[in-house]
């Protein structure tokens, strides 16, 4: 897969490209363009417009209303990576997966197998798919989502919420339970206080709130470092949860399929 078919769109710190085996038609990355960039508040500002970018061009192209982003943090898919992307590389990633009514499989369904059995799909399908992104995200840059300063309680053109900014960013951190019985560490729930049922919907300094939460996580024994699934509210009134799950070299089985088994993500995912 050439560089050319890979990047989709670049914008000031982030870009936003297919993988290397991209796992259904609605996979794509944002991805750092510099590994070396700090996250603060313009990078976090610039990855919100990244994110809503490709929502849109999503929406646009595939009729993709829903999205779930997945992360890694201080962690490094290992073997076969059951319930997870394989690392790209060492650079920051985020694993956007886009869900429509007419997907042929389920991000889920390939997660659950082990790396070496998922069908990535066939370039051929891709090459004019990727176009059609490519013009997309260049209108919306260009035109409807091309100021992203939110305002209070304003609704951009691809339909996306944008709360107003309190400048107070709490969130709250949950242990609901420990999954499954291999789970080396808890795991934890970060919703935003704000109520944010989106990523959308979130501020820039709200971002870096939730990375602030994730660096404040406590590590217990065996614990190196994080696996993270983000799914956004099914109803008005709920909030974004973000699902942050240890993870060692050491643990015997993976506890992300049994994350998936939550009906929250289960929904999200298959």
């Amino acid at each position: 897969m050439v560089i050319s078919r890979q990047l989709l769109f670049r914008s000031a710190v982030w870009e936003i490209a297919r993988p290397r085996h991209p796992l259904t038609a609605g996979h794509v990355l944002i991805r750092l363009s510099d590994p070396s960039t700090e996250f603060s508040g313009p990078s976090a500002a610039d990855w919100l417009r990244c994110h809503n970018l490709a929502r849109a061009a999503l929406r646009d192209v595939l009729g993709a209303a829903k999205a779930v982003v997945m992360f890694a943090h201080r962690w490094h898919p290992l073997g076969a990576a059951l319930g997870e992307p394989v690392a790209e590389s060492s650079t920051p990633t985020f694993h956007l997966f886009a869900r429509w009514a007419d997907e042929t499989t389920t991000p889920g369904r390939q997660l659950a197998l082990p790396a070496h059995r998922r069908l990535a799909v066939p370039e051929p399908v891709l090459g004019d798919l990727d176009e059609e992104l490519r013009e997309s995200l260049r209108f919306f840059a260009d035109g409807p989502l091309a100021d992203v300063a939110p305002e209070a309680g304003h609704f951009d053109q691809a339909g996306f919420q944008r709360g107003p900014a309190t400048g107070v960013v709490p969130f709250t951190v949950e242990a609901p339970l420990q999954v499954g019985l291999h789970a080396p560490g808890r795991h934890c729930l970060i919703r935003p206080a704000s109520g944010a049922g989106s990523i959308a919907a979130l501020r820039p300094d709200e971002l870096l709130g939730i990375a602030d939460a994730l660096a404040g996580l406590p590590m217990p024994g065996g614990v190196s470092g994080l696996s993270c699934v983000a799914v956004e509210a099914e109803s008005s009134g709920e909030a974004l949860s973000i699902h942050a799950v240890g993870r060692s070299g050491a643990e015997p089985a993976s506890p992300l399929l049994d994350l998936f088994r939550l009906p929250e993500v289960s929904v999200a995912l298959l």
